[in-house]
């Protein structure tokens, strides 16, 4: 068996809408137009590939308007059982 801890961050930005919430870890994938929100759209992508590579998950639930909570878990420890 093993253990994780999940760590959640939530923010109070913009948001979106739930069918993107796989898109926003694409790499170089971008919701809003560089005119509107800096970035070059590489940041969730990295953070997925570091969380993946440390055999955990990463996932985001938002809502528009209404900012975003991004989740991610890591393995601590695996138990015989």
């Amino acid at each position: 068996m093993v253990i994780f801890y999940a760590i959640a961050v939530s923010d109070n930005g913009r948001g979106f809408e739930p069918e993107n919430a796989e898109r926003i870890f694409e790499f170089m994938e971008r919701l809003h137009s560089s005119d509107k929100i800096e970035g070059t759209g590489i940041g969730l992508s990295s953070c997925k590939r570091i969380v993946k590579n440390h055999g955990g998950e990463i996932w985001a639930t938002s809502s528009p308007g209404k900012g975003s909570t991004f989740t991610f878990t890591l393995p601590i420890s695996k138990q015989e059982g």
